[in-house]
């Protein structure tokens, strides 16, 4: 049964598997067990990142693809639906038109991306998704009187899914069951399944040959495979995969804007969480994600922490104080580097072997 539903795409580490079961049975009984608004939005964001660095490792890790566009098509899913409820109010109808009017964008913008650009090597086709990305984010802050400008676009969601909803008076396990609950898991479900789906897709034998072309194009183009026609399908996937990434985002905020979704910043977090998790491998999203957005989101305060109990040792409480999360961050990057040049997940993996 298991076997079936990870599309026979096992852990094959002990201590990989127990990690993804923590993760899972956490994320999953966060509203129950987590008190505070701080560790809710860090475990929604959590099953957001997770379908968004799974979906651009299946373009960098099987395909081979270096893109820097995958931000834009993060915004493309946050601003369709944010704006659908925007502009045509709080309804599930407005929202479900402008998830598909996204995808469409999304899809189609990835075709046309993908079919005029990747016959070209490598760093070009970068070089075109980082320009057509930068220009997408400075059309969505200069269309202010749609979207919003630089100060974005707030919205309200479906009465279900607002704070002030109970679904049932009496709490269940000590928790109200408000609309946030219930937005939180419509994230975390529609995440759970498009990380599965990421999974079949990469285990398929269209993933297969994804992996060859990843190994070597000239290979598989001798063998009879049309590279071009993989390469841009896997692009429009991910894009497809992204897209559903901003809309749950979107929901989750109830708020929409460049520096939710198209920051570059965004895109580098994304690149750091499949390099620390591992390339080529689906469950390195999972862990990847999950070390870095609990970094980001604790790291300062414990390094607040530490620096209050080291006040009495010279230069200590300066290297650890708050502000310098940052440097702390980029050091844990270059050791996880250093020490797992195929991420954790493949690391685990080799030591298991």
């Amino acid at each position: 049964m298991i076997n079936a539903v990870l599309s026979g795409d096992l852990p094959r580490s002990r201590v990989l598997s127990a990690a993804l079961v923590v993760i899972l049975v956490v994320l999953a009984s966060a509203p129950f067990i987590f008190d505070g608004a701080q560790a809710i939005n860090t475990s929604a964001k959590i099953c957001v990142f997770i379908v968004l660095v799974a979906s651009y490792d299946l373009l960098l890790g099987y395909t081979g693809i270096v893109s820097f566009a995958h931000t834009m098509f993060y915004g493309i899913g946050g601003y369709g639906v944010g704006l659908a409820l925007y502009g045509w109010g709080a309804t599930w109808s407005s929202a479900a038109t402008g998830l598909v009017l996204a995808l469409a964008a999304g899809i189609v913008l990835a075709l046309v991306i993908g079919l005029f650009s990747l016959r070209v090597r490598a760093i070009f086709y970068a070089m075109v998704t980082l320009a057509v990305a930068s220009a997408f984010a400075i059309l969505a802050g200069q269309l202010s009187d749609i979207t919003g400008g630089e100060d974005g676009r707030s919205f309200r969601v479906p009465e279900l899914l607002r704070p002030g909803f109970r679904l049932i008076d009496a709490p269940v396990l000590g928790t109200q069951i408000t609309g946030r609950v219930i937005a939180y898991y419509i994230v975390f479900v529609s995440a759970l399944v498009l990380f599965l789906a990421g999974l079949r897709i990469v285990n398929s034998p269209f993933g297969r040959v994804l992996q060859a072309i990843r190994e070597n194009d000239f290979r598989a183009e001798a063998l009879g495979y049309r590279t071009v026609y993989y390469r841009t399908a896997a692009n429009c996937l991910a894009a497809g995969m992204a897209v559903l990434a901003g809309a749950l985002n979107a929901l989750w905020l109830r708020y929409t804007g460049p520096d939710t979704t198209l920051s570059f910043a965004i895109m580098l977090d994304i690149l750091l969480m499949v390099v620390i998790g591992g390339m080529g491998t689906m469950y390195g999203a999972v862990l990847g994600a999950t070390l870095f957005i609990v970094a980001q989101n604790y790291l300062q305060k414990l390094m607040g922490t530490a620096s209050k109990a080291t006040e009495a040792l010279p230069l200590l409480p300066n290297l650890l104080h708050p502000d310098r999360w940052l440097l702390w961050l980029g050091i844990l990057f270059v050791l996880s580097v250093y020490f797992f040049p195929t991420g954790i997940v493949g690391k685990l993996r080799q030591r298991r072997g």
